[in-house]
């Protein structure tokens, strides 16, 4: 694949490590020859860089299995998911499941890509519906369209939700911001 043609999500080999672009942007500047500015994440480390592309430059894109799995349990060692073809279950790291906790929950299905037989990345939907835990009172006289407060959720995320929503509803989150949608 071509520099111009990186997108967020995808995993490419560069230098023979393994990376997923967390973004991407095409910059012209000035009177220069145009670049691909991308932040990328080293999926065994962790570690994040800023990678400088020609737009023409070839990139190599990386061979990922996709397999839907379901999330069973944490614990010291990272998250236990069971793959739903073969049921064998295996264990993603912390550092690779990162903030994307707090939109998983017991039993939930997602899908998991690997590379060479190692589970790299975790696939969420775009949207998960969580149950609200925590929720302060709107205080009367608050009623100006769009006001907010905060919000914890099931999975420890806190987010800034309307005045209306109450403890114990179960509202739709954005997997991508950890924004509030609508109520479920």
């Amino acid at each position: 694949m071509q520099a111009n043609d990186l997108r967020r999500g995808a995993a490419i080999v560069l230098n023979g490590q393994l990376y997923i672009v967390m973004s991407a942007e095409h910059r012209t500047p000035g009177n220069k020859r145009a670049f691909m500015q991308a932040e990328l994440r080293e999926l065994r480390t962790g570690k994040i860089i800023q990678q400088k592309l020609s737009s023409t430059e070839s990139v190599e894109e990386a061979n990922l299995e996709s397999r839907h799995a379901q999330y069973s349990y944490k614990d010291p060692e990272g998250y236990h998911f069971m793959d739903l073809v073969d049921y064998h279950s295996f264990t993603i790291p912390d550092d690779i499941v990162g903030n994307q906790k707090y939109y998983i929950k017991e039993n939930d299905e997602v899908d998991v890509d690997f590379h060479d037989g190692i589970p790299v990345l975790l696939e969420l939907p775009a949207h998960v519906a969580l149950k609200v835990t925590e929720a302060p009172p709107g205080v009367k006289g608050d009623s100006v369209s769009n006001t907010t407060k905060s919000a914890m959720l099931e999975t420890g995320l806190k987010i800034q939700v309307p005045l209306f929503i109450r403890e114990g509803e179960i509202i739709k989150v954005d997997t991508r911001t950890g924004n509030y949608l609508s109520r479920q």
